[in-house]
């Protein structure tokens, strides 16, 4: 596979807090405080994810803790600040300022644009392997942003299928051996430990 970095994967900018709504794509929650800043939460299935995720939020310079949350899982979340305020307002629906109980409050902004390093937060998060597919889970508690998140998929050239009702939980598919190099070329190698929910080309068909 050819790995020259394309315009739009994580390795083709710097780092910037912009990127942490890859988080928002998935259950990420954003929490304002007032006007005056908001903090970024998520919780996540293995720890590799919470060590892997903190990392990318220094980065860009959002000191995030490691936590457990209350329902036993590891939780990443950065403190109360101002830079994230954008954020919030951005991605929280007017009157919210945000998760509630049965409803994230979150809204994807209008001309939201999906970028490589937003997407690797996203499969840092939450993404896994689906049998031949790779799966990239969405937020139970926002179902009005599931169809705009899997049609920001396809202008990165890696369209994918909403996944219906009946699934064990939403997410986006992805399959197809040319999609899925296009999003392994978007989101870049995997972090340590990551290697198993990291998405694989799927093997070319033998002619005959």
């Amino acid at each position: 596979m050819d790995r020259t970095i394309s315009f739009f994967s994580a390795e083709a900018s710097g780092p910037g807090l912009a990127d942490l709504a890859g988080l928002l794509c998935c259950h990420g929650q954003i929490t304002g405080f007032g006007r005056t800043a908001a903090r970024l939460s998520v919780v996540v299935d293995e720890p590799w994810r919470a060590r892997a995720l903190a990392g990318e939020c220094r980065r860009r310079g959002a000191d995030a803790q490691v936590g457990t949350a209350e329902c036993g899982h590891p939780q990443v979340r950065t403190s109360f600040r101002v830079d994230l305020l954008p954020l919030a307002s951005r991605w929280l629906r007017d009157g919210r300022t945000g998760p509630a109980e049965d409803d994230s409050g979150k809204a994807v902004p209008d001309g939201f644009r999906l970028s490589g390093a937003m997407l690797r937060m996203w499969a840092l998060a939450s993404g896994r392997q689906g049998g031949s597919a790779y799966l990239l889970a969405l937020d139970p508690l926002a179902p009005g942003t599931h169809a705009r998140l899997a049609a920001a998929l396809a202008p990165l050239g890696v369209p994918a299928r909403l996944l219906g009702p009946k699934a064990d939980a939403p997410a986006v598919r992805v399959t197809g051996r040319r999609r899925l190099e296009s999003l392994l070329e978007l989101i870049g190698e995997p972090p340590s430990g990551a290697e198993a929910a990291w998405p694989e080309a799927a093997p070319a068909r033998r002619a005959g």
